[in-house]
């Protein structure tokens, strides 16, 4: 169970994870709130997966810190791909 000092750890640093994605990837205030976004609910998922999967990476109190990062970045990923694949239309 997340306290809330934890819970708001994981929010500040999921939100830190997207601002530096959107910084490294640039684009306007839209992407910038699809990343803060992908990064919070990757991170809430990836957490989540590896407590119920007893993938323990990085334990900082009762926060799964490692998981929590490669699940932000991997939704971050998959989200930004697909944020190019609707931009690439092919012309007539």
């Amino acid at each position: 169970m997340l306290t809330f000092p934890s819970l708001v750890l994981g929010l500040i640093i999921a939100l830190l994870i997207g601002a530096l994605f959107h910084l490294w990837q640039g684009g306007g205030g839209g992407r910038l709130w699809l990343y803060l976004m992908l990064s919070v609910v990757g991170f809430g998922a990836g957490h989540l997966l590896g407590v119920r999967a007893h993938w323990i990476l990085i334990p900082v109190g009762p926060l799964d810190l490692g998981m929590a990062v490669i699940g932000s970045l991997l939704l971050l990923g998959l989200g930004h791909w697909l944020a190019r694949l609707g931009r690439s239309h092919p012309s007539d």
